[in-house]
Protein backbone atom coordinates (compact mmCIF):
# COMPACT_ATOMS: atom_id res chain seq x y z
CA UNK A 1 0.00 0.00 0.00
CA UNK A 2 1.00 3.49 -0.79
CA UNK A 3 1.19 5.35 2.50
CA UNK A 4 2.64 9.32 2.24
CA UNK A 5 4.58 11.00 4.60
CA UNK A 6 4.86 14.65 5.51
CA UNK A 7 8.51 15.39 6.26
CA UNK A 8 11.32 17.90 5.71
CA UNK A 9 14.22 15.09 6.56
CA UNK A 10 13.32 11.99 4.99
CA UNK A 11 13.37 10.16 8.15
CA UNK A 12 10.63 11.94 10.27
CA UNK A 13 7.19 12.84 10.52
CA UNK A 14 8.15 16.77 11.16
CA UNK A 15 5.64 19.19 9.49
CA UNK A 16 1.59 20.09 9.13
CA UNK A 17 -0.14 18.78 6.03
CA UNK A 18 -1.61 22.07 5.00
CA UNK A 19 1.90 23.88 4.59
CA UNK A 20 3.69 20.89 3.34
CA UNK A 21 5.58 21.36 -0.43
CA UNK A 22 6.24 17.71 -0.47
CA UNK A 23 5.70 14.44 0.46
CA UNK A 24 7.54 11.45 0.96
CA UNK A 25 5.58 8.09 -0.91
CA UNK A 26 6.42 4.73 0.57
CA UNK A 27 5.06 1.34 -0.82
CA UNK A 28 4.69 -0.39 2.48
CA UNK A 29 4.02 -4.18 2.72
CA UNK A 30 3.80 -6.90 5.66
CA UNK A 31 7.98 -7.81 4.75
CA UNK A 32 8.98 -4.67 2.82
CA UNK A 33 8.92 -1.22 2.63
CA UNK A 34 10.76 1.49 0.16
CA UNK A 35 10.39 4.82 -1.00
CA UNK A 36 8.21 4.84 -4.25
CA UNK A 37 8.53 8.47 -4.92
CA UNK A 38 8.07 12.51 -4.07
CA UNK A 39 5.16 14.86 -4.81
CA UNK A 40 6.06 18.01 -4.40
CA UNK A 41 3.31 20.86 -4.11
CA UNK A 42 4.11 24.20 -5.79
CA UNK A 43 3.49 27.27 -4.05
CA UNK A 44 -0.42 28.58 -4.97
CA UNK A 45 -2.21 31.15 -4.88
CA UNK A 46 -5.19 30.68 -2.46
CA UNK A 47 -7.05 30.25 0.95
CA UNK A 48 -6.40 27.81 3.19
CA UNK A 49 -9.16 25.26 1.37
CA UNK A 50 -7.58 25.71 -1.93
CA UNK A 51 -4.02 24.43 -0.37
CA UNK A 52 -5.50 21.41 1.32
CA UNK A 53 -7.72 20.12 -1.92
CA UNK A 54 -4.44 20.30 -3.93
CA UNK A 55 -2.70 18.13 -1.86
CA UNK A 56 -5.39 15.69 -1.25
CA UNK A 57 -6.06 15.45 -4.84
CA UNK A 58 -1.91 14.76 -5.35
CA UNK A 59 -2.14 12.57 -2.90
CA UNK A 60 -5.14 10.48 -4.63
CA UNK A 61 -3.17 7.12 -5.11
CA UNK A 62 -1.93 6.82 -1.16
CA UNK A 63 -3.88 4.98 1.68
CA UNK A 64 -3.04 7.09 4.55
CA UNK A 65 -0.54 10.14 5.07
CA UNK A 66 0.85 10.96 8.11
CA UNK A 67 1.36 14.17 9.06
CA UNK A 68 2.85 16.02 12.78
CA UNK A 69 -0.38 18.00 11.98
CA UNK A 70 -3.42 17.68 10.31
CA UNK A 71 -6.59 19.78 11.27
CA UNK A 72 -10.04 18.30 11.18
CA UNK A 73 -11.06 20.24 7.83
CA UNK A 74 -8.04 18.82 5.99
CA UNK A 75 -8.69 14.83 7.26
CA UNK A 76 -12.35 15.21 6.20
CA UNK A 77 -11.04 16.35 2.35
CA UNK A 78 -8.35 13.07 2.45
CA UNK A 79 -11.23 10.44 3.85
CA UNK A 80 -13.69 12.08 1.56
CA UNK A 81 -11.06 10.71 -0.92
CA UNK A 82 -10.33 7.46 0.64
CA UNK A 83 -7.48 8.70 2.33
CA UNK A 84 -6.99 7.34 6.10
CA UNK A 85 -5.13 10.83 8.21
CA UNK A 86 -2.83 9.42 10.47
CA UNK A 87 -1.75 12.70 12.99
CA UNK A 88 0.89 12.03 15.34
CA UNK A 89 1.41 14.85 17.19
CA UNK A 90 5.21 15.27 17.97
CA UNK A 91 7.62 14.47 15.68
CA UNK A 92 8.11 10.78 14.95
CA UNK A 93 10.88 8.64 12.94
CA UNK A 94 9.15 7.55 9.74
CA UNK A 95 10.64 4.08 10.19
CA UNK A 96 8.73 3.80 13.37
CA UNK A 97 5.48 4.36 11.69
CA UNK A 98 6.22 1.97 8.87
CA UNK A 99 7.42 -0.91 11.36
CA UNK A 100 3.96 -0.13 13.34
CA UNK A 101 1.81 -0.21 9.76
CA UNK A 102 4.31 -3.57 8.92
CA UNK A 103 2.73 -5.03 12.00
CA UNK A 104 -0.62 -4.52 11.44
CA UNK A 105 -0.42 -5.63 8.12
CA UNK A 106 0.76 -8.62 9.44
CA UNK A 107 -2.45 -9.66 11.22
CA UNK A 108 -6.46 -9.50 10.62
CA UNK A 109 -6.57 -5.88 8.91
CA UNK A 110 -9.25 -3.75 10.80
CA UNK A 111 -11.93 -3.27 8.79
CA UNK A 112 -10.58 0.83 8.31
CA UNK A 113 -7.45 -0.56 6.82
CA UNK A 114 -9.16 -3.25 4.40
CA UNK A 115 -11.29 -0.62 3.26
CA UNK A 116 -8.41 1.84 2.35
CA UNK A 117 -6.25 -1.14 1.01
CA UNK A 118 -8.87 -2.18 -1.27
CA UNK A 119 -10.10 1.43 -2.26
CA UNK A 120 -9.99 0.72 -5.70
CA UNK A 121 -12.54 -2.55 -5.60
CA UNK A 122 -15.59 -2.21 -4.90
CA UNK A 123 -19.19 -3.62 -3.41
CA UNK A 124 -21.66 -3.36 -5.91
CA UNK A 125 -24.47 -4.79 -4.29
CA UNK A 126 -23.90 -3.75 -0.47
CA UNK A 127 -23.59 -7.72 0.77
CA UNK A 128 -20.01 -6.68 2.30
CA UNK A 129 -18.16 -8.95 -1.12
CA UNK A 130 -15.48 -7.21 -2.47
CA UNK A 131 -15.57 -7.55 -6.27
CA UNK A 132 -13.12 -6.00 -9.25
Amino acid sequence: MKVAFVTSTGTAIDANFVTSKSFTVWDIEPDEAYIAHTIRIRDEIGGKDDRTAVRADALCDCVIVCAREISGPASAKLVARGIHPLKTGANTPVEEIIGRLQHVLRGPHAPWLRRARFKDLHDDDGDGHIRR
